[in-house]
């Protein structure tokens, strides 16, 4: 495969997520990092994408750690984290998927005499993902998908009346599902600058003593594949720059050619103030 090819990385936890989405990547080839990393490669049919996969482990310091060595090696151009989370709202049932607007990081504050006090941190995520899985969910007839902040942190919640449940009702109370790894894989992204990222959670259990019934019946395979199919949708909306800067619907500009009328130079998306004037030379045509 060529290295110069477009590339998106899909980061999982867990087994039952990365089978979920190497379903979908019929033909790939392992690659190894100088330090011993294994990811998958391979093209993502009927797309221009090809698709690096990662089975990272648990954790947000592992995820931190791990998506930094991974887009340094192979510099992608966006990042989706998938998997499994638990729903912390009622309306938000098992199978349904979330697509996080933004990250918390659910542990930061200070404890004091008089109590914790939260310091939040919240990691955005990528407006052009959102937008693309917004106009992909619409066509998915068998998910339920939900635009929502996601609650991330090193802790396993299987109980609605914990002192962590009762901390993010009150702090958080916006954040419709909770997960482990999603803060550390966008704070990598946001160091790396300009690498378009996303969380998307199918949800398995409701963060309460169900959820060893809920695993034992089979929900982690089910949330699992929904995330993975609303993740690939994303990708056969969100198109590489490459394809995107050549397409003849791209809003970028300047134009200039035939289609504008020859000597015609047309500014779309630019902001101007009177008359532009130019010059053309034999050089430039």
């Amino acid at each position: 495969m060529s290295h110069t090819s477009p590339t998106v990385v899909v980061l999982t936890a867990l087994a039952v997520e990365y089978a979920a989405v190497r379903a979908h990547v019929p033909e790939r080839e392992e690659l190894v990092h100088p330090d011993g990393t294994r990811v998958e490669r391979g093209r993502l049919p009927d797309t221009d994408w090809h698709v690096v996969l990662a089975e990272l482990g648990e954790g947000n310091g592992t995820a931190a750690t791990l998506t930094t060595q991974i887009v340094s090696w192979l510099k992608p151009e966006a990042l989706l984290f998938v998997g499994i989370a638990g729903s912390l709202k009622d309306d938000i049932g098992i199978g349904d998927v979330v697509v996080g607007t933004k990250v918390y990081g659910i542990h930061g504050g200070k404890r004091t005499p008089e109590g914790f006090q939260v310091r939040p941190e919240a990691w955005p995520v990528s407006n052009a993902l959102v937008s693309a899985a917004r106009s992909a969910a619409r066509d998915m007839s068998g998910v339920r998908a939900h635009f929502k902040p996601i609650a991330s942190g090193d802790v396993v919640l299987a109980d609605a009346g914990s002192d962590v449940a009762r901390h993010l009702r009150r702090n958080y109370n916006d954040a419709a599902a909770i997960e482990m790894e999603g803060v550390g894989a966008l704070q990598a992204a946001h160091l790396n600058g300009q690498l378009h990222a996303l969380v998307v959670r199918g949800i398995s259990d409701r963060a309460d003593p169900g959820k060893h019934e809920a695993d034992a019946a089979g929900s982690q395979e089910r949330a699992a594949a929904q995330a993975a199919s609303v993740a690939v949708a994303v990708l056969r909306k969100h198109r590489p720059r490459a394809s995107s800067s050549n397409s003849a619907d791209s809003e970028e500009g300047p134009h200039r050619g035939p289609a504008y009328g020859g000597d015609h130079i047309d500014f779309r998306g630019g902001v101007f103030h009177g008359p532009v004037t130019g010059k053309r030379t034999e050089q430039q045509r």
